[in-house]
Parts: structure tokens; sequence; C-alpha cells
């Protein structure tokens, strides 16, 4: 073993010792009574927290979208609590069970399939009775498929929308694009991989050549981030079908070309009352644009008003 690798080799038996001790901290403390909205991977199994696990380790209950899956995850990290199904099936049935649990005082989590429970999944009216009944509701965050997809999209992160699953038929999604189609901001949605490639059609046809990104499998072995107008990847996805778990992230809608025209109306009514700094100013900012080209034009408009 040469020095660097004795160096790494170090380096990995500190951080095992440091995740040990973590691991053993948060395992030691008590959960709180409480509902526990737990984030758990997306694809990766290593992108569990030491307080999900801790958390599912310490919950009286675990309740799931489907058991046989969870298991798997539970099962990875030798977590043997009991695991019961919530789902958008059996919901109506199930929350006054878990209700009644939190009455007697007892710690219940809540995991999705994958990512952040709540997020296109069942669980909002649960924490709203819960909350409404004055139990403790508590996020373990984690693993979210729509933020990893918006923030390796390279699309503008700084404003965003996110619109969940778009309807299945085409009629109704084109009506739902024109709703979203003035949202200032990156816009984010789930899809099935059999809808895929009709509903950037759709998109095409509703919004135009916008940039786009299709991620699908995050986090995995065989993920994916492909970037183009709608059109094309509609036309690269008929091509060769998509499997697994697909998000699109949709660049914010064009500004339109502000005028010169445009400008000097809205500077005039502003001149009626405002010098011509503030007017400058207050037109600016709520055109967006930069205050010296408004400026300049209304020092202009000023002297046509008011010549010398």
């Amino acid at each position: 073993m040469n020095v660097t690798d004795g160096l790494k080799q170090n380096r990995r038996e500190t951080i095992r010792a440091s995740l040990a001790a973590a691991i053993e901290a948060e395992l030691s403390r008590p959960l709180a009574a409480g509902l526990h909205l737990v984030a758990t991977p997306i694809g990766h199994l290593a992108d569990m927290t030491v307080r999900a696990i801790a958390t599912l380790a310490g919950a009286d209950a675990v309740y799931c979208e489907d058991t046989r899956h969870s298991r798997v995850l539970l099962d990875h990290y030798g977590i043997s609590a009991p695991l019961d199904r919530y789902d958008e099936h059996n919901a109506a049935s199930a929350r006054p069970r878990i209700l009644a649990r939190l009455a007697d005082g007892q710690s219940v989590a809540l995991i999705s399939d994958a990512g952040t429970p709540l997020v296109s999944d069942p669980g909002y009216k649960l924490v709203h009775e819960s909350i409404a009944a004055g139990h403790r509701v508590t996020a373990v965050p984690g693993a979210s498929a729509l933020l990893t997809a918006l923030t390796a999209s390279g699309l503008p992160t700084d404003a965003f929308f996110f619109a969940g699953f778009l309807p299945p038929k085409s009629a109704a999604r084109r009506s739902r694009l024109e709703a979203l189609a003035r949202v200032p901001g990156t816009l984010l949605l789930y899809e099935a991989p059999g809808r895929l490639v009709d509903c950037l059609a759709d998109i095409s046809a509703v919004l135009g050549p916008r940039d786009t990104v299709v991620a699908r499998e995050l986090t995995k072995l065989n993920e994916d981030l492909r970037r183009g107008t709608p059109a094309d990847l509609a036309a690269a996805f008929e091509a060769a079908p998509p499997r697994g778990e697909i998000a699109i992230v949709l660049a914010p809608p064009m500004a339109a070309e502000v005028t010169d025209d445009d400008i000097r109306s809205r500077l005039a009514a502003a001149l009626a009352t405002e010098t011509t700094r503030d007017a400058a100013r207050l037109v600016a900012e709520a055109l967006n644009l930069p205050r010296a080209r408004v400026y300049d034009l209304a020092l202009s408009l000023k002297r046509e008003i008011s010549p010398r």
C-alpha cells in the first residue's frame, strides 16, 4: 500500500467511526410522539439519511404505499418496525386508525414509494387532520425527484412551479398546459412512460420550442437526462420508448420584447405625476429593463413634452 492509499484508508476509517457515532446518537434519542413524514431514496439506497433511518427504527408503526416495496428498504437497513399500507385506495379507512394511534401517544412514520411524502402522493388529508387534532407533525427531509431534476436540468432555479401529473387525455392536457403557459418560472411535471411522447407533443403544440429536460431513473444506474425542444424529445422517445420514473423540466416562458414605443407609452403616464428620474425607475422596474435605457428615453420624451 502506497502513502496515498494509506491516507485514503485512514480517512475512510475516520468517516466510518463518525457515521457510526452519528447513527448511535440518533438511535439512542427517543422518538417524539406524532406523525413523522420521512423522505426515502428515489433510487439509490445510499441516499437514506441518518435521521430517516433512526426515525423509521424508532417509530411505533410505519405506513407506506406498497408494503412489499418498502419492506425491501427497511430490510436493507435492518429496520423491523411494523409496516402497514396507506395509499389512495385505503386512505379513508386507514386514516382514522392512524389518528387513533396518534391520540394514544404513539409515533407514526409515513413514507411514500420513493422520495418525499405528499409530493404527488397521498398524505395531505392525514397531515391536515393530524394538525387539526392537535398532534405534532414533523418532516424528515431527504430525496426528492422534482428537486433532483430541477437542480440537474441546467434551467433557472430561482422560481419554479410543480404541476404534478398532467391529465391523461390530450384535450384536458392541452387545456391545463394553456393555464400553465404564463407561469413566470421553470415548470416541473411528472409523467408516465407510456404517455411521455403524447405529452411532449402537446407541450410542443401549446408552449412551443422551450428548452426542455426529460429526466429518467434519477439516482439509479441508468440515470438519463436528455435536453432539447419538446418536439425533438418526442421524436427521440418515439423511436426508443422510455422506461422508469420520469420528470419533465420546462424553461420559463420567453419574455416578450419590449419596444421603445412601449416604454415611451408607460413613461408618458408616469411623467404626469413623477420626476424624470422616478418615472424612469418605476417603468424600468415594472418592465424588468435596464434603468439606463429607460432613463435615456425618459429624457428624450421630457424634452419633447417641454421643449426649451
